[in-house]
């Protein structure tokens, strides 16, 4: 009796420390001394009589009733104090996956295996039914895996004749399986932007065709146009670009209402957002803000026949991209102008429009740009200077074309200097009179008027090319220079140009003042008999010299890197051969401010050049079927 009333001693007092402790917010377990059969097993009971027996000897042994357990509520957001919220705090520090929530997506394989293991050394127990032992010894109860989200599992809310085996449900938690791994934020991008490469401006001139590149290894991003069929070829890799770029009704970027609203081009918006000539515009056709120009020269000599084909002048076949612009100068042109314009249209096709055509007598200068660029425009002025005595006699001269492109303002002229090997004064006078007397520009405003000379042309636009037959010569008979042509290593005229009179004027500043001009890899362009490569044979024995040349000035260094410069040798309906060149120009956003053209061009040209071009293609599929089709058998 004795040991008996000294054990319920030690139960009152362990109780009543246990209480005040637990409503002081301490740890729920006893003082370790205390041994009662309401320890758990170091092996889990197979039955729930197993549970049901130590509780029916603590009520023998104690007359204290345990305080009942408390009911299960939900936590609350802010700070709470219970028992529960202790242990889901240390579990959350302990361990940051959760093995039984199924919105956790950060379970790796190691922390399922720790988990496990510790469901193994418990008995089925996970960690926080340590924390909870005082309450399974109150209640007979075991504390069973819980989710993050509920404060009690729901077989403790359950009563005590309606809970599972505790072997079943140690069976049940050790068999959870981890949620599909989905992801907790936006994907990455992918590693090739397909939407900005698909809203860059393309300079496609046939299907076949790819677009404008100064490098070979730009081809990864080459520019695409909106209307190409095979766009969502290149974009099959991304569903949600191709889903956000289509409108209602094409693969055009679509435009939302209040962009609309808000674009207002003609009321002189400035570099904001939704000008028609802003920086938005312009990375959206020219994300390197880089344009191709192709400029030509050639003195037709007046004749009335032209080319069979001039692809060969303007579409090269070592070259394998078309340009944004196309700009044409002729001397000495043919009697017919307006036939020389529509063979240019109906060479460069449908892709193209002429946007403006100028001329002074025999002097012809024809610009032609991509149709949709052409918005990007101003209005287009011209002015002549004739250089002649008699001002009636226009062989002798300049025309000059200048206009606004974004931001950036050109000028092409196109010339004939007074010819004949001595008379360089002369052609330095024709030089001066024509940058002095050509008016331009009127009235596009001047994108920088603090470098603008009033006594000098040029300076009065960002970009100036200057082209024509500028009659300089070799200042060399005919049999020295034929035999430093006869020298001359492939590509290499450096032997020739020593003796340019045009190189040697520039080298004193006599002449094209700030114009730079590009190594000359080609034979002299005259002259030459017609129909063949031999130069003149006739009575006069004229020297071969390089007297149609492309010069180039720009007001800032580097803004114009030459991409091609060389002549055309295909051609020999003239005594000149045409020369070409290839240049790559930087653009700069403009404002809304300046004459914009608004898309005009010449109509009644597409329309008759591209009727040709039709009709040209019918023949050639008819003769290629009637060659096919006939037959001719003969008997030896």
């Amino acid at each position: 009796m004795s040991e008996k009333n000294g054990e319920d001693k030690n139960l009152l007092s362990c109780g009543v420390s246990a209480q005040e402790r637990e409503r002081d917010g301490a740890a729920v377990n006893c003082c370790e001394p205390l041994k009662t059969p309401l320890d758990v097993p170091s092996s889990p009971p197979k039955h729930r009589s197993d549970f049901e027996k130590p509780a029916m000897n603590a009520e023998r042994i104690s007359p204290y009733q345990p305080r009942p357990p408390s009911l299960p509520r939900r936590l609350k957001a802010g700070k709470s104090g219970s028992v529960d919220q202790s242990v889901r705090t240390r579990r959350i520090r302990n361990s940051q996956e959760s093995l039984s929530d199924r919105a956790e997506t950060c379970s790796s394989t190691d922390s399922l295996k720790e988990d496990q293991g510790r469901l193994v050394a418990s008995c089925g127990f996970l960690p926080e039914a340590s924390s909870h032992e005082q309450e399974s010894e109150e209640t007979g109860l075991p504390v069973f895996a819980r989710h993050r989200g509920n404060s009690l599992s729901e077989d403790e809310g359950r009563p005590q004749s309606q809970q599972s085996d505790p072997t079943e449900l140690r069976t049940r938690v050790s068999k959870v399986r981890l949620p599909p791994v989905q992801p907790t934020g936006p994907l990455a991008s992918l590693g090739k932007n397909i939407t900005s490469v698909t809203l860059r401006a393309a300079n496609r001139i046939d299907r076949d065709c790819l677009d404008y590149m100064g490098k070979a290894k730009r081809n990864e991003r080459l520019h695409r146009n909106l209307s190409d069929s095979r766009l969502l070829e290149t974009m099959g890799s991304d569903n949600v670009s191709v889903n956000s770029m289509r409108s209602n009704y094409s693969v055009l970027s679509p435009i939302k209402p209040k962009d609309v609203r808000n674009r207002s081009f003609l009321e002189g918006s400035v570099l904001g957002n939704g000008a028609l000539l802003g920086a938005e515009e312009l990375d959206r056709y020219f994300p390197e803000r880089t344009l191709g120009i192709y400029v030509a020269t050639w003195n037709m000599q007046g004749e009335k026949g032209l080319p069979g084909n001039l692809d060969d002048l303007l579409l090269p076949t070592d070259s394998d991209f078309a340009q944004d612009f196309y700009v044409i100068g002729v001397q000495e042109g043919c009697p017919d102008r307006r036939e020389w314009e529509t063979r240019l249209q109906e060479t460069l096709g449908p892709y193209y429009v002429m946007l403006y055509a100028a001329s002074h007598g025999v002097l012809y200068l024809t610009v032609f740009i991509r149709r949709d660029l052409i918005w990007f425009c101003s209005e287009v002025e011209h002015a002549t200077v004739t250089t002649r005595i008699i001002s009636q006699i226009k062989t002798k001269g300049a025309v000059g074309v200048g206009f606004t492109f974004f931001g950036t303002s050109f000028l092409f002229i196109t010339s004939h200097f007074t010819s004949g090997d001595s008379k360089v004064y002369e052609r330095i006078l024709d030089y001066n009179k024509i940058i002095e007397a050509l008016a331009l520009p009127k009235g596009l405003p001047d994108t920088n008027p603090y470098r603008s000379t009033p006594s000098d042309v040029t300076t009065r636009f960002d970009q100036v090319f200057w082209f024509g037959d500028f009659n300089f010569r070799l200042s060399k008979n005919r049999v020295e220079v034929e035999n430093l042509i006869n020298r001359t290593s492939d590509k290499d005229m450096g032997s020739l140009m020593e003796h340019d009179q045009l190189s040697r004027e520039i080298k004193d500043g006599s002449i094209f003042k700030g114009f730079q001009e590009a190594p000359i890899h080609f034979l002299p362009t005259y002259k030459f008999d017609v129909g063949c490569d031999i130069y003149d044979t006739s009575s006069k024995q004229r020297t071969p010299s390089y007297t149609d040349r492309i010069l180039f000035r720009s007001r800032k260094a580097h803004d114009i890197q030459v991409i091609k410069y060389t002549s055309c040798t295909n051609i020999k309906t003239s005594d000149h051969r045409p020369v070409v060149g290839v240049f790559q120009i930087k653009l700069r956003p403009g404002r809304d401010t300046i004459p914009l053209g608004a898309g005009l061009f010449d109509r009644s040209l597409y329309l008759e050049g591209i009727r040709r071009r039709m009709t040209r293609e019918l023949k050639r599929r008819e003769a290629m079927k009637n060659h096919s089709s006939s037959s001719i058998c003969t008997i030896a």
